[in-house]
């Protein structure tokens, strides 16, 4: 069994790229960690190029099982040493297990259901949580505007599995805005009417704004309907995804 041992390793070294949007920009393609997410991502379909395992005992016998094999299929498998896989890792308790996935292409598209634009959320926490909730939620169409890169090692930790079950389109607003140009878009902001007693169009699209700005002047021109959550005391406002989440649901329930 060959075990890669140093962190200048070739194949190492861009793995460990791969951490950064530079890297993932260059090779196409993401980091997935952990025996849970790896293994819902092959669930998925998504094509996992490389599997990194943590060299041990217990993780060369589970190697030699069929359901292994047949879960990863043609993916190269590599060894590490401990200190190649903490080059490698973006863990602070690494679970032994790194997947290297190919980034799905999606241009963007008209959607075939209600969907979510997300314009300008910079915080890549924000981005996964709010993909993990719209993929619960049955928004699997979200478009992506001047947004941190939802393939970031931290969303995808935020989105726990939600990137491997939504369509993300990237692209500029102008771009975003054309394709989107016959469905109702329904901003969130705070000077909206109530969301709980307004009735949504059969159809629509969520837009959620930066968690500090809000909107895009470009998105908030072109809303048909602005609605808000109501705030009880000196509460201002809400964490964008905890927002996003509060208003897909209850404009799914309006539906149903």
């Amino acid at each position: 069994m060959n075990v890669i041992t140093s962190k200048h390793n070739p194949a190492v070294k861009e793995l460990a790229s791969l951490k950064e949007k530079k890297g993932r920009r260059e090779r196409g393609t993401f980091l997935v960690e952990g025996d849970k997410m790896v293994r819902e991502c092959a669930e998925s379909g998504m094509e996992i190029l490389r599997v990194a395992l943590l060299a041990s005992e217990e993780r060369f016998a589970l190697a030699e099982t069929p359901s292994f094999r047949d879960r990863f299929g043609p993916a190269t498998l590599l060894w590490l040493g401990e200190d190649a896989f903490q080059a490698v890792s973006d863990e602070k308790t690494p679970q032994g297990i790194v997947a290297e996935v190919k980034i799905p292409a999606f241009p963007p598209v008209p959607p075939s259901r209600s969907c979510l634009l997300l314009d300008g959320l910079a915080d890549p926490a924000n981005v996964g949580a709010v993909i993990r909730t719209a993929a619960a939620a049955g928004y699997r169409e979200i478009y992506l505007a001047g947004c941190a890169d939802p393939y970031s090692p931290k969303s995808v930790r935020a989105s726990m599995s939600g990137v491997f079950y939504t369509r993300l389109m990237g692209g500029s607003r102008e771009e975003i805005l054309r394709v989107l140009g016959g469905v109702p878009l329904i901003a969130a902001d705070m000077d909206g009417e109530d969301v709980f007693p307004f009735v949504p169009p059969q159809t629509f699209c969520l837009c959620i704004g930066n968690e500090g700005n809000g909107l895009s002047d470009e998105v908030r021109g072109r809303a048909a309907f602005t609605v808000a959550i109501p705030m009880e005391g000196k509460v201002e406002s809400l964490n964008a995804a905890v927002s996003a989440g509060i208003l897909m649901y209850e404009l799914k329930r309006k539906k149903e």
